[in-house]
């Protein structure tokens, strides 16, 4: 038996933020991060359509990109003493999954991170809160999915929370928050939500239900996403859809090693002055990935329908031409968003650059305990294939120099 779950309830369109005058309650917290929402308004606009619901509401600010372990508890603690009956989490998706996993710990404070972290063992909520996420960014797709992201700085490692309990109740989609994202954090969203799609789709998980899904978001995508960048903000609009639609299909289908690996990587050379932002490691893996995963034959195929709808290739080529002609794609993509195709080459500002932040040495020292973190993340059980050590570290080798997968 297999299950599809979703938020109940989902408000999209320009405007749809004024939905939380609707809601009953008494009292809300709102958890955001370093102060984008409130710049641009929204989040005073979010308070005052609270307080004319009747609600009391308290702030919880600054949650941090990449939010940590020790955040998740001092905003559960917060909530503890205020004794919501909303959580709203406002903007990107590290202030989302932050919430996520302080409702978590707040509806059980016996709770520890190493309890949340069991795939699918968390047990009922909403018996305190239920929870609202409004996304500000067009990538994650957090406020539909049954995932959190949190990191544990003390072992560089980001791990992954996932259960269907904690999909929030509400999503509130409004491209309005959207419009308001930099360049930069467009392409690196953007390309976030293109790898939820293609993963989602050769998952071992797939479904009829999540397969249309991920195959919208992918054209979606494909016509949106570089316009998006360059400053069309009607493109822009709709990619805030789209990055929502392969959210659905991922939160249902699950991922693969491509998150595995941008899940292990983003932090582990976070003393070396920068982190691997996670859309541009997606953007960087992903091409690596496919060509590693064609060489499972139901993958193979699943990938050569999905270029069938992309239309990049002719319908009469064989599979093996059809991934090729994926990979170039995806590719192109990463030079028109100004996205690396290597480690190797990923500098401190994320930019392509001769010399990357991370040194060879220190990349080949790590590589075997990333290499393990990452075959051991809770997205590579329904990967196509599922690498050995060997696989794993050779893969990494490949993102780091950006050499041709054979193996």
């Amino acid at each position: 038996m297999a299950r599809f779950t979703l938020p109940r309830d989902l408000y999209h369109g320009k405007g749809s933020l004024e939905v939380l005058k609707t809601f009953k309650g008494e009292r809300a917290i709102i958890c955001v991060g370093g102060g984008a929402m409130k710049r641009f308004g929204f989040l005073d606009r979010a308070v005052a359509y609270l307080q004319e619901a009747g609600f009391e509401v308290q702030l919880f600010e600054g949650i941090e990109p990449d939010p940590s372990v020790e955040t998740v508890m001092r905003g559960a603690a917060a909530m503890l003493e205020f004794k919501p009956d909303w959580i709203i989490a406002m903007g990107g998706g590290s202030p989302i999954d932050a919430a996520k996993a302080m409702w978590i710990k707040y509806e059980y404070p016996e709770c520890t991170f190493e309890d949340m972290c069991k795939v699918f063992g968390i047990p009922e909520l909403r018996k305190k809160a239920r929870f609202c996420a409004i996304s500000s960014t067009s990538g994650t797709a957090t406020e539909v999915t049954a995932f959190s992201i949190i990191t544990d700085y003390s072992k560089g490692i980001k791990y992954p929370i996932a259960d269907f309990e904690i999909t929030p109740d509400v999503a509130i989609v409004d491209p309005d928050l959207a419009e308001t994202m930099p360049k930069k954090l467009v392409a690196h969203t953007g390309m976030d939500a293109m790898t939820h799609a293609v993963e989602a789709y050769v998952s071992t998980a797939n479904c009829d239900y999540s397969d249309p899904l991920a195959i919208h978001a992918i054209e979606m995508i494909m016509q949106d996403l570089v316009p998006s960048y360059n400053g069309d903000m009607a493109a822009r609009d709709r990619m805030h859809n789209a990055q929502c639609l392969a959210g659905m299909a991922f939160s249902n289908a699950l991922l693969g090693i491509v998150h595995s690996m941008a899940h292990k990587t983003g932090a582990a050379f976070a003393d070396y002055g920068a982190h691997i932002i996670h859309g541009a490691a997606n953007a960087m893996y992903l091409p690596k990935v496919v060509a590693y995963n064609a060489k499972d034959p139901v993958a193979l195929k699943r990938y050569g329908v999905m270029v069938d709808y992309m239309g990049i290739a002719d319908k009469s080529a064989s599979d093996e031409d059809k991934v090729k002609a994926l990979i170039a794609y995806l590719r192109k993509m990463n030079d028109d968003l100004n996205i690396p195709h290597c480690i190797k080459n990923y500098g401190l500002d994320s930019y392509p650059c001769e010399n990357g932040f991370v040194p060879e040495d220190v990349f080949l020292a790590r590589l075997p305990e990333i290499a393990k973190n990452a075959i051991g993340d809770a997205c590579t059980g329904s990967n196509p294939r599922i690498p050995t050590q060997e696989e794993m570290e050779n893969l990494l080798k490949c993102c780091y120099y950006d050499t041709e997968v054979d193996f």
